[in-house]
């Protein structure tokens, strides 16, 4: 039986648009194929993180980035090489990824929002109606994290797919494509921001220069891109 497995994560929320907070809303999903094992993939990730002090950790990149939370005392260098380890992770890992943005401004309430998502994803969906169909299963993976968020994959999924599944009891620290897609959300905020001028000193300074951003990270990880290169 073959099954896909498909990973979410989000940034910003549904509140009301702001000029000063999350100007835009992104999602991710990532995509893995179970007959492609990532298990000596996790163990690689697993074996370098504790190599860096870190067992059983899970990545939130935003906060790393931004020298918060337990990574307030980490100095640029070292946050950039817990980074670099999931963005490899990543890079080396059989998958692949769609990550979407909408801009706040453009749809600045909850149900302008949900629109907009609800239209992006039916969208993508029909548009590769013959790859999720030739899979017996396809899991959706998502912790729940807005309720709103939930609801639309749900009600999107459920009404084009007639193979999904949904998974109970989903938590980041269980399944290493979550923080995967989470940082695939960050450097699509960081590829905007950079567009715009708008990076901060703490996001150069991670990643020593705009130029190592892009030619190093951003373009890299775009190689994943659905759908997978022939």
């Amino acid at each position: 039986m073959r099954e896909l497995s498909i990973h979410v994560d989000e940034s910003g929320d549904f509140g009301d648009y702001s000029t000063k907070f999350a100007p835009y809303y992104i999602f991710t999903l990532v995509f893995h194929e179970q007959e492609n094992d990532i298990t000596e993939n996790i163990k690689i990730l697993d074996r370098e993180m504790a190599n860096l002090g870190y067992f059983n950790h899970v990545v939130h990149t935003g906060p790393l980035i931004r020298k918060e939370e337990v990574y307030c005392n980490l100095a640029p260098n070292d946050r950039r090489a817990i980074f670099t380890k999931m963005f490899y992770f990543a890079k080396k890992a059989p998958i692949t990824y769609k990550v979407f943005d909408v801009a706040r401004k453009e749809y600045p309430d909850e149900k302008a929002l949900k629109d907009r998502i609800n239209v992006l994803l039916s969208r993508f969906l029909e548009d590769n109606l013959d790859y999720f169909f030739s899979f017996d299963r396809v899991v959706l993976y998502y912790d729940n994290g807005q309720p709103t968020l939930s609801k639309t994959l749900l009600d999107v999924f459920q009404k084009k797919l007639t193979n999904l599944h949904r998974k109970l009891d989903v938590h980041p620290y269980k399944y290493k494509l979550l923080q995967v897609a989470d940082m695939i959300c960050t450097l699509r905020l960081l590829e905007i921001k950079a567009e715009n001028n708008e990076l901060t000193k703490s996001e150069v300074c991670v990643f020593h220069s705009v130029r190592d951003l892009k030619k190093e990270f951003i373009k890299k990880i775009k190689e994943k891109e659905f759908p997978p290169k022939k």
